[in-house]
């Protein structure tokens, strides 16, 4: 009797709920009740929406993304907590740890997502192992999706919830697939997917049939037939395993009510900017751009910006150059939002006498 070779696989980790899942470890008490995390866990806040719900509240139609008004006249009787991002990034680098203990690549997609990649003649016992011990040492669950690349490992892990296992390869991708929409593939949103129907590519099966020339003389030379490419069930299967370096980085508030103040816009512009400042050199980095973000009613949003002449982590030149660009603005209309973000300088490439792999290409 014949063994499996052992060959390449990518796997797909999702945790499930997963902010709400760091709270009810510490409310236990809240467990099998409707719970949505958002703001400050106040739901009569104005302009504040929810992070995340639990199964639970979901069955009212609550989603992460809807005001918190609108979930607690869905659900009045739905626990309202505040979020809290240094505990849920501290709950994903203890998942992460985990990972890294066992014989595989890791690649962190935010906190509570990772490609896996491995090298098993069993992808899914390997996948049930991940589970047991991430829940073991964490308490969190999760479900993970099988694959030859990331993007069928990242469709499988959807199929998987909750806590379970699916596999979706080459193999039974048409099977799975075909008769799905085509905003079914990762990559593909609703509103790209009513442009396709537009041409008559309703379903992943029509679009993989496309003529690539036609998608790219519609949809652009690039983003064209890329589309096929997804609906063929192709995608990157490499996991790079280097750290994630933040490009930039950004604060900003909404207000209960609109601001209508010259001084109280600058003031909370200073404020902005100064944290932005401090933030930088927390993290040891030096700005070299300022955006300034206003959004106005009738919910009209611009942005603008302006490059330093030094990078800087300055508070003043960070300030100055904020207050520079905010007057490139039109502030005539009451504001209910100001942001200020920042792009940072980043760090020189690790030289090598190698010549560099090229990446994937989309194709028919």
């Amino acid at each position: 009797m014949g063994t499996t070779p052992q060959r390449d696989w990518i796997l797909h980790l999702d945790l499930d709920q997963f902010i709400a899942a760091v709270e009810l470890l510490r409310h236990p008490e809240l467990r099998g009740r409707p719970v949505v995390v958002g703001g400050t866990g106040d739901p009569t806040q104005p302009r504040t929406v929810a992070a995340t719900a639990t199964y639970e509240a979901r069955e009212h139609g609550i989603h992460s993304g809807m005001p918190l008004r609108t979930a607690l006249r869905r659900c009045p009787d739905a626990v309202f907590l505040p979020t809290d991002p240094p505990a849920y990034e501290a709950a994903s680098q203890r998942v992460m740890a985990v990972l890294r203990e066992h014989p595989v690549r890791v690649e962190v997609w935010g906190w509570d997502e990772a490609f896996i990649g491995a090298t098993t003649d069993d992808p899914e016992t390997l996948a049930a192992t991940l589970q047991h011990d991430v829940r073991r040492r964490t308490h969190l669950d999760c479900s993970i999706g099988i694959g030859d690349n990331k993007h069928q490992a990242k469709l499988a892990s959807a199929f998987a919830k909750p806590a379970g296992i699916h596999r979706l390869t080459s193999d039974d991708w048409a099977d799975v697939m075909n008769d799905r929409p085509t905003d079914a593939l990762w990559g593909i949103g609703a509103k790209t997917a009513r442009k396709l129907a537009a041409h008559g590519l309703h379903t992943v099966a029509q679009l993989a049939a496309a003529d690539p020339r036609d998608l790219a003389r519609h949809f652009g030379p690039t983003n064209g037939p890329w589309y096929r490419y997804l609906a063929l069930g192709k995608g990157e299967a490499e996991v790079v395993t280097t750290p994630w370096i933040a490009r930039g980085h950004s604060r900003e508030t909404t207000f209960t009510h609109d601001l209508t103040d010259p001084a109280a816009v600058a003031a909370h512009l200073t404020t902005l900017a100064t944290q932005v400042a401090h933030d930088a050199r927390e993290a040891g980095r030096e700005i070299t751009r300022v955006t300034v973000k206003i959004r106005t009613t009738p919910f009209q949003t611009r942005t603008r910006q302006t490059t330093l002449t030094t990078p800087t982590t300055d508070p003043a030149a960070i300030t100055e150059a904020a207050h520079t660009t905010l007057a490139r603005h039109d502030l005539t209309r009451p504001i209910r939002l100001i942001g200020v973000a920042v792009e940072y300088t980043m760090p020189d490439p690790p030289t090598t006498s190698e010549e560099p792999e090229p990446g994937p290409t989309p194709g028919p």
